[in-house]
């Protein structure tokens, strides 16, 4: 009995330290996503940003009308952020003011969620493992210099 208890627990020692392996591997490509996305906006870096991002991103924002109080979602595509990127990003936002601190909040097989604090934003991401790669396939996002 004791052997078959000990056979038991390295076997499942084995599978915790492979899960271990497989999410320290996963959380690091994940926040290389996440500073491909941020630091990519601030270097104004095209090519980076479109490396983070899933082709079918929806990137949106709520907008609440101060004189109305009537709020609206606005949305933006993976190619609207990608040109956006490459036609200035955030290469105006002076160096000193610029974050990119990036906490993963929760992983799950092939899915993350993720929070990056930037400049005057809070960008949360969802992110998916596809095709190999995480990528970013949502994000919600709040600016304090919103009007």
């Amino acid at each position: 009995m004791r052997i078959g208890t000990l056979i038991v627990f390295a076997a499942a020692m084995l599978v915790t330290d492979g899960a271990a392996a497989q999410t320290a591997a996963d959380s690091a490509a994940i926040r290389a996503t996440a500073h491909d996305y941020i630091d990519g906006w601030y270097s104004a870096d095209g090519a980076r940003m479109e490396r983070a991002l899933h082709p079918e991103l929806a990137k949106r924002i709520v907008i609440t009308d101060p004189r109305t109080g009537r709020s609206q979602l606005r949305q933006m595509s993976a190619m609207a952020l990608v040109q956006g990127t490459r036609s200035e990003g955030g290469r105006d936002i002076p160096p000193d003011k610029r974050k990119n601190d990036v906490k993963i909040l929760d992983i799950y097989q092939g899915v993350a969620s993720v929070r990056v604090t930037a400049a005057t934003w809070i960008d949360y991401m969802h992110m998916a493992k596809a095709n190999g790669r995480w990528v970013i396939v949502n994000v919600l996002w709040e600016n304090d210099a919103t009007p």
